[in-house]
């Protein structure tokens, strides 16, 4: 919108036309200085809403850059969380599969232990942690005897078959020597004297 300011045409023209119009360009003259006033007081506020505008922008800055942070970190801890979850799925799925296994186990094993249970109660209740230690000291020792076993019995118990033959021959033998010796005189009574000492012992 033009503002009512007379130029020097304008002027030029009001003094031909007279003093009337020039009391009229007087009158004006106020009405121009308050408008520059005005003008000023305007540019004052537009300045100030500008120094406004520029801080709200620069806190507006401010924010973004905050805020670009806050979701960055807000996806990286999305991504940890996606991962977090992603294992627990599969520890989920691996439990689910224990459990699964173990419940067809516990069903198998379910009969046994019944039929068991008096006995394991039994065993439980007579059990001395003595007899304990005892097992676990010859649970110990099981290799050693092991080793024994297959080194000096084992052979032995595969030459049996050939000792056994010759074990009866020395029976008999000893059989017959025992009857010769009951028959020489005075060694039936020394016999019969041994006898009763291994009776009574």
């Amino acid at each position: 919108m033009r503002l009512p300011v007379p130029g020097p045409r304008d002027l030029l023209a009001v003094i031909e036309k007279g003093a009337d119009q020039v009391d009229q360009l007087l009158g004006a003259v106020p009405r121009v200085l308050a408008l520059l006033d005005q003008a000023e007081v305007l540019l004052v506020r537009a300045s100030a809403a500008v120094d406004a505008v520029e801080a709200v922008t620069r806190e507006a800055e401010t924010v973004v850059v905050h805020t670009d942070a806050v979701v960055d970190r807000a996806e990286a801890l999305v991504v940890r969380v996606d991962r977090v979850v992603d294992g627990a799925a599969t520890v989920a799925d691996r439990a689910d599969a224990m459990v699964a296994r173990t419940v067809v186990l516990l069903d198998a094993l379910e009969p046994p232990l019944t039929t068991l249970q008096p006995t394991l109660q039994t065993l439980a209740d007579t059990t001395h942690p003595e007899e304990v230690a005892a097992l676990v000291q010859l649970i110990d020792h099981l290799p050693d005897l092991t080793e024994r076993i297959e080194r000096d019995v084992l052979p032995v118990m595969t030459t049996l078959g050939t000792v056994a033959p010759d074990l009866h021959d020395l029976l008999d033998v000893s059989r017959e020597l025992n009857e010769m010796l009951g028959k020489l005189p005075g060694l039936g009574r020394i016999k019969r004297r041994v006898e009763e000492e291994q009776a009574a012992e």
